[in-house]
């Protein structure tokens, strides 16, 4: 890796926050202006307000930021300008010769800071269980529009395009093999770069798999707008497991919302800019199963998040501003969300209970010609590598084995 005067140049970067700035945001928080309590007994009108005024008094008073920062800028961080946007990127090198290096790719609404707990046993295996043989080198870029990374000005930057960037990124590194990793948009993007079959990617790791058959991924994503009614029209043969994965997708395309209001409006969500407390709640209602968790956290039941790691992220969405350009993604999105793709490289496939569907071998065997791991696992959901880093840290290790 080299450092540069021109356009290419790979740039140390250090996080920097002023304490006017948490000041300000500690101010809003406590001036929120709050709705009246739903009116069920559970979640399915959203966080409950029982929960976000909870969330609120941890964030105001109790929460620090600069333990996260610290924990940030423990670790090697650049920017580098890449298709005429700079992109953020964390990069630690193993010390274990014949280190697999690997790119870890985040989606929405997660971040860099949903990743930190990935470094150290991949990059330092033999003290986190592992031998020295399981050594990465680890890269973590923020998506555009992401915490540091540049927020694009015109249109154009799609997970097509993000693919093509890292890819980029990875030569510029020095990389000539390496594997990628994704979850949620990740998975969207580390998929593509294996249908681009980007040089230098040997294999890819995916905890959100992209096997769905394009006739069910149609008819699901028709029966959103009300054109089709999915279940009842899915095509003759399913086995039982693939029918109980069409009952899961059912239910997952009935809640995402939030998904379709980003990708048709938006700049709608400028509040997003402006309140703490309405970031922090569009950010935890990604999908049910994961409230869930980060609700029973606020309660003071021991998960696998804890309140910092929530807030952790939410604040570094919060600083950046990052609320809107964050969600600009799914506008720009013209690729199926759990579809096939097209992968022909070698791939390693993780499923997680709580994941937004359970992908089925038999849909994998089909999506990737060339799979080389399947695996469910006994606990764990969407945030797969941020709620059970040792569960994730074991599959990525067993799972791309073969391709050192």
């Amino acid at each position: 890796m080299s450092v540069t005067n021109d356009s290419s140049a790979i740039r140390p970067f250090t996080v920097e926050v002023s304490e006017a700035d948490l000041k300000d945001m500690r101010a809003r928080i406590a001036h929120t202006r709050w709705p009246e309590k739903e009116t069920v007994s559970d979640q399915s009108q959203g966080p409950t307000l029982a929960t976000m005024q909870a969330l609120a008094q941890y964030w105001a008073h109790d929460y620090d930021w600069f333990r996260c920062q610290d924990r940030l800028n423990s670790y090697p961080n650049f920017i580098t300008e890449i298709d005429g946007l700079d992109i953020h990127f964390i990069h630690v090198r193993s010390k274990h010769e014949n280190a697999l290096p690997i790119i870890v790719c985040h989606g929405w609404p997660g971040s860099v800071v949903e990743q930190l707990k990935l470094i150290e046993p991949l990059t330092d295996p033999t003290a986190h269980g592992g031998a020295a043989e399981d050594a990465f080198h680890v890269i973590i870029p923020s998506m555009p529009g992401y915490g540091y990374s540049g927020k694009p000005a015109e249109g154009g930057w799609g997970p097509d395009r993000i693919a093509r960037a890292y890819g980029e990124l990875m030569k510029r590194l020095g990389y000539d093999r390496y594997v990628a990793q994704g979850g949620d948009w990740g998975a969207i993007v580390v998929d593509l770069m294996g249908a681009q079959e980007v040089p230098g990617l040997v294999g890819l790791h995916t905890n959100m798999a992209g096997v769905v058959p394009a006739d069910i991924d149609n008819l699901f994503q028709r029966n959103v707008i009300g054109a089709a009614n999915a279940l009842e029209n899915l095509p003759a043969g399913l086995s039982e497991e693939e029918r109980a994965v069409c009952e899961q997708l059912d239910f997952t395309w009935k809640h995402v919302a939030y998904a379709l209001q980003m990708a048709s409006r938006p700049q709608t969500l400028t509040g997003l800019a402006d309140s703490p407390v309405f970031l922090a709640a569009w950010l935890l209602d990604h999908d049910p199963r994961s409230l869930a968790l980060i609700s029973r956290t606020f309660d003071g039941v021991a998960e696998g998040l804890t309140r910092d790691d929530v807030l952790d992220n939410v604040t570094h969405f919060w600083l950046t501003n990052t609320g809107v350009s964050s969600g600009r993604l799914y506008a720009e999105n013209r690729f199926s969300f759990f579809g096939v793709k097209g992968v022909k490289l070698p791939v390693a496939v993780s499923v997680f209970p709580d994941e937004l569907y359970q992908a089925p071998r038999s849909w994998a065997e089909q999506a990737y010609p060339n799979l080389v791991h399947y695996n469910r696992l006994p606990k764990g959901g969407h945030f797969a590598a941020w709620e059970q880093p040792e569960y994730m840290v074991d599959e990525i290790r067993t799972g791309l084995r073969s391709l050192r």
